[in-house]
C-alpha cells in the first residue's frame, strides 16, 4: 500500500484477483503424470465407470417416482377431481379500511388499486380485521362476519349474481 495519491492513480488493467481464488480445471484422462490418468477418477469397473447412469436410476430397484402413489379417482361427474374447482379472489374486511368513507368498491376497483390481481371465479369478502368507515362493497360472496362488520360500520354488502 502506498500513499493515497498512488492508490488513486491505479488503473483498471492492473487489478488482479485474490491469490487462490481461481482454480485450474481438472483435466482427466491425460496420462499417468497428471494424477488423473488411466481410470480418469472413475474407479475400477462397474456401471458408473463404463457409461452414464441416468438420473433417478436406483440399480434395478423400483425407483422413487414409481413407488409413490398416484393421483387417482374420478369424481361423480366423470371428470378428474378438481377440474371444476372455483378460485376466488379473497379480501378481508380489515383491508377495506384504507378506502374513503362512502366509496363503492367493485371487483374492478379492487383490481385497479392492486388489492387483488384478478377476479378469477368471483370475489369473496371475509370478516378478518376491523372496519370503522362506511363503504359499500359489491362481491360474489360475503361471510356472515364480513356482512355484520360492514353493516355495523354503516356500509352495505351488495351481492353480485354469477353469470
Amino acid at each position: 500500500m502506498g500513499s493515497p495519491e498512488e492508490e488513486a492513480s491505479m488503473k483498471i488493467g492492473e487489478l488482479t484477483g485474490v491469490p487462490g481464488a481461481k482454480h485450474a480445471r481438472k483435466r482427466v484422462g491425460r496420462g499417468i503424470g497428471s494424477g488423473h490418468g488411466k481410470t480418469s477418477t472413475r474407479g475400477s469397473k462397474g456401471q458408473k465407470a463404463r457409461g452414464s447412469v441416468r438420473p433417478g436410476f436406483e440399480g434395478g430397484q423400483t425407483p422413487l417416482h414409481r413407488r409413490m402413489r398416484k393421483l387417482r379417482g374420478i369424481s361423480k361427474t366423470g371428470y378428474p377431481r378438481g377440474i371444476f374447482r372455483k378460485e376466488y379472489a379473497i379480501v378481508n374486511v380489515g383491508q377495506l379500511e384504507r378506502f374513503e368513507a362512502g366509496e363503492t368498491l367493485t371487483p374492478a376497483r379492487l383490481v385497479e388499486v392492486g388489492m387483488i390481481d384478478a377476479v378469477h371465479s368471483g370475489l369473496r369478502v371475509l370478516g378478518n380485521g376491523e372496519l370503522t368507515k362506511s363503504v359499500t362493497v359489491e362481491a360474489h360472496h360475503f361471510s356472515q362476519a364480513a356482512r355484520q362488520k360492514l353493516e355495523a360500520a354503516g356500509g352495505a354488502a351488495r351481492l353480485i349474481e354469477r353469470t
